[in-house]
């Protein structure tokens, strides 16, 4: 099923808002692929929080 920013797994809600959509991006494009859903939100929050590290310099942890 997919997530937005209003409804989204708890485990991204403590992300800063520009990475919690990377994050939701990247975890429907995984589950359109046919992963599972848990394997699937760990991915996004790991991938988005090295996208941000790269494109976010001036954000900082926590993410």
């Amino acid at each position: 099923m997919p997530w937005n920013e209003a409804r989204h797994p708890p485990s991204m809600a403590r992300l800063a808002p520009p990475v919690r959509a990377k994050a939701i991006e990247i975890a429907n494009a995984l589950l359109a692929e046919g992963m599972d859903e848990g394997m699937a939100i760990r991915i996004a929050i790991a991938k988005a929080k090295q996208w941000a590290q790269r494109h976010l310099p001036e954000a900082r942890e926590p993410w």
